[in-house]
């Protein structure tokens, strides 16, 4: 067992970060004891501990895990899905001179935090593509319990080489189309055969990893998107096709109408080069609290 004392710059609020974790029923946190448990795909899957212990200025976090063998690359792998390496203070500074100031204020601090693995964000993408959000929740949850595995009352994903070896029957049973049901079993095996390394693809500028990653079945524009955003933490991202910034859109500037793409493409360009930032803030100001 280890444990971890990290002192970051401010602001960064975890507990707005923990309530949109808590969105998703696959992640195990107790917001009241301001922790989550996080689940480190590595060669041997392992459970981690992050726990604040400052505050929104002042934020400290302890960290603990069991292998003592692998504490660097958790620490480094939990650093980078909390961006505890991103400074939020020039972007907060930046949003108070744009049209977004009032919901920056409001959510002062509010970390992107990204998925636990990289092609977690695919299957997850994939699963909620053309669904209500409540449905798509609810699939990729029984989708986990009955494929994936558990340590320490953790949930993981189903390892590529898992699903590859699914038929799309076996996900059927879960109400998953039969399209649906090709394009996960298809990215399984794609990963599983080394066809895709999703390692190497994350070294390439956005506009070749989107490039590339269209090129799989079952995976457009808005999929690529979700992969630079939720699991790279690439900061300038604007996914204009997705319905909750629309919304937000329509809310914050009192619309009739969802905008139009020109719309909002003209509203964005103040908001640069931090439109991923922008995203968050705009997908938070829709949700509950």
């Amino acid at each position: 067992m280890w444990k971890e004392k990290i002192e970051i710059p401010g602001p960064y609020n975890f507990d707005l970060g923990l309530s949109r974790l808590e969105m998703d029923p696959l992640n195990k946190l107790n917001r009241a004891e301001r922790l989550i448990r996080v689940p480190i795909y590595g060669e041997e899957p392992e459970v981690a501990t992050v726990q604040a212990i400052g505050t929104t200025d002042k934020p400290i976090f302890i960290v603990s895990g069991d292998q003592e063998k692998t504490k660097e690359i958790v620490l480094n792998q939990i650093i980078t899905i909390f961006q505890w390496n991103i400074s939020l203070q020039d972007i907060h500074a930046h949003f108070l001179k744009t049209s977004l100031k009032d919901i920056f204020i409001l959510h002062r601090g509010t970390p992107i935090i990204l998925d636990f693995a990289p092609y977690t964000t695919l299957v997850k993408a994939m699963i909620h593509q053309q669904i209500h959000m409540k449905f798509a929740i609810r699939l990729t949850t029984e989708f986990v319990q009955k494929f994936g595995f558990q340590i320490d009352g953790v949930p993981f994903y189903p390892t590529p080489e898992t699903i590859a070896q699914l038929e799309p029957e076996a996900l059927r049973d879960l109400k998953f189309s039969q399209r649906k049901a090709e394009y996960v079993i298809g990215l399984g095996q794609k990963i599983a055969n080394k066809e895709l390394n999703l390692a190497e693809l994350a070294k390439l500028p956005d506009e070749e990893i989107k490039k590339e990653l269209v090129k799989i079945r079952g995976i457009g524009p808005w999929t690529a998107q979700s992969f630079l955003l939720s699991s790279l933490g690439r900061p300038n991202l604007f996914p204009m096709a997705d319905i909750g910034i629309q919304n937000a859109i329509k809310k914050l500037f009192a619309l009739e109408q969802k905008p139009t793409m020109d719309k909002m493409l003209e509203y964005s360009r103040e908001w640069e080069p931090y439109l991923s930032y922008a995203t968050l803030y705009l997908w938070r100001s829709i949700e509950p609290h």
